[in-house]
């Protein structure tokens, strides 16, 4: 699909709190430039994310959504929770192509609380990325879900 002219996606962001969080935090402090696009939501864990918050967001507009877990998965700060959130976005993955949104839509990356830099590399790239894509299908012309 070819870029929309003036389109400015809209990503939804839940990042943990003990290490991904950190790490936007870093990247505001630092002044790391990335793009405004995305709207952070911290959660104490990733694997804490319910896959119907993730429904929800795209149901309410999101045309992206972006989930950050702890820098390695063996790194959780609760032990197992980015397993947890591994095996639920690999499926919710799997349901979004069935409803008919792109599984490109949703990303899981794991950022550590240095890795400022890292966070807005990541963040410039899956607002590129859903540049390409154009607006969640839901959206109706007013940028309103239907």
């Amino acid at each position: 699909m070819t870029e929309r002219i003036g389109f400015e996606p809209k990503i939804i962001g839940f990042l943990c709190n003990w290490c991904s969080y950190a790490g936007a935090d870093l990247a505001g402090v630092s002044r790391i430039q990335y793009p405004p696009n995305i709207r952070i939501i911290r959660v104490m864990c990733s694997g804490r994310i319910d896959p119907a918050f993730v429904l929800e967001a795209f149901k309410n507009g999101a045309d992206g959504v972006l989930v950050a877990g702890c820098h390695l998965p063996s790194d959780c700060h609760y032990l197992s929770g980015n397993f947890k959130a591994a095996r639920r976005i690999a499926l919710l993955r799997k349901v979004l192509a069935d409803f008919g949104i792109e599984p490109e839509r949703l990303r899981l990356e794991w950022v550590s609380a240095s890795e400022g830099d890292r966070f807005a590399a990541i963040v410039r790239d899956i607002v590129e990325e859903i540049r390409k894509l154009g607006p969640n299908p839901f959206k109706n012309k007013d940028g309103e879900t239907q």
